[in-house]
């Protein structure tokens, strides 16, 4: 393997702190105090703003003041990967090596391959960290094991992987056992308020594009009858975008939240079953519209919408949850899509007889 050239991360992020002194140059300095800045930038990421560059340069870092036999922390180049890490050592003295994950959290780097093997070795190298380090050791969080062979990483580099505890906040504790994880340490949780903090971002997309399908069904209310049309746009167009409103809310918000207690264990059932009892809901609500051959169309068209909305949405949360596996995530697919994907049609053709039905 040819040697790479020493890189070290540009020193004027914000985040940085100051500098140490290394035999292979300054390396950046941080601080375990996260600031406004910092907790802004995490909150603005939960919503998806920015999302896609939120990113720390990749290379070593030093948390206080290591010396050549302080651990190493192995993290990805999100931006909230990284403070998180940071922030639950306080008054520690690590190395923090970040590889390059394209900006990707540590399970879902894992899962693609940006947190992998060649780039942990390629990054030891590039990051001078044999010149600075005495020991051969690393520590990777659990949930990058899909990603890193640990054998070979020591057979390319003389680095021995030690898998850490799955949560940040156990760090301490697992340090102070000599590098040894409890059995509740290797446990992932999915707690509702870990489930509610997954819901911005995913509301967030699903919205961008329900405001798109939501301009076009009320163009089309208000079009679909001729001399009817502000009057059939603001009562079948506005009632149409509260449908497409409420079967977001299904299956992005309700679903996940209440995950453990709904039906089913495939994520589309469950989505599913939230949105049959917000159709129903509907119906109700427009139960006098029924008395027309229209109305019973648009009432049908939504029956079979909302549901098939809120189970697609709902699947979104299977590569975030402890749930399901990779294998499960494709069977479900190959049966769920289908069913949606008819029923969403199926329910598109009823809802356009009944705009324009005469």
């Amino acid at each position: 393997m040819v040697k790479a050239q020493v890189s070290l991360p540009d020193l004027k992020q914000p985040f940085v702190t100051g500098s140490i002194q290394t035999s292979v140059g300054l390396v950046p300095q941080v601080s375990s105090s996260l600031t406004r800045s910092d907790h802004l930038g995490s909150f603005k990421a939960r919503w998806g703003i920015g999302r896609m560059h939120y990113v720390v340069e990749p290379g070593l870092y030093a948390l206080g003041t290591p010396d050549e036999k302080s651990p190493v922390m192995v993290t990805a180049n999100y931006k909230m990967s990284f403070d998180r890490l940071r922030e639950a050592l306080p008054s520690r003295d690590v190395w923090i090596l970040v590889l390059d994950t394209k900006g990707i959290n540590v399970w879902c780097a894992a899962g693609k391959g940006t947190f992998g093997t060649m780039e942990l070795v390629s990054r030891i190298d590039s990051s001078g960290l044999m010149q600075i380090v005495s020991h051969r050791e690393l520590i990777l969080p659990q949930l990058a094991g899909p990603g890193v062979a640990a054998h070979e990483v020591k057979k390319l580099s003389g680095f021995k992987v030690i898998y850490g505890p799955i949560q940040a906040t156990d760090l301490p504790k697992f340090l102070d056992a000599g590098l040894k994880a409890t059995p509740e340490m290797r446990l992932k949780t999915f707690k509702i308020w870990e489930r509610i903090t997954l819901i911005p971002i995913e509301l967030v997309a699903a919205m961008k594009a329900g405001l798109i399908l939501i301009a076009i069904m009320f163009l089309v209310a208000f079009f679909g009858r001729l001399g009817e049309g502000w009057t059939n746009a603001l009562n079948q167009g506005l009632f149409s975008a509260l449908a497409i409103l409420m079967a977001i809310l299904a299956g992005a918000v309700l679903t996940p939240t209440l995950l453990p207690w709904l039906p089913g264990r495939a994520f589309s059932i469950k989505g599913v079953s939230v949105g049959l009892l917000t159709a129903f809901l509907f119906v109700v609500f427009r139960w006098n519209d029924g008395i027309t051959l229209a109305g019973r169309f648009e009432m049908l068209a939504w029956l079979l919408l909302i549901p098939a909305l809120s189970a697609f949405l709902a699947m979104n949360f299977t590569g975030a949850s402890t749930y399901t596996s990779l294998s499960g995530v494709k069977r479900e697919m190959r049966w769920a899509v289908p069913f949606q994907i008819g029923a969403g049609v199926i329910g598109l053709i009823l809802w356009l007889r009944s705009v324009f039905f005469i």
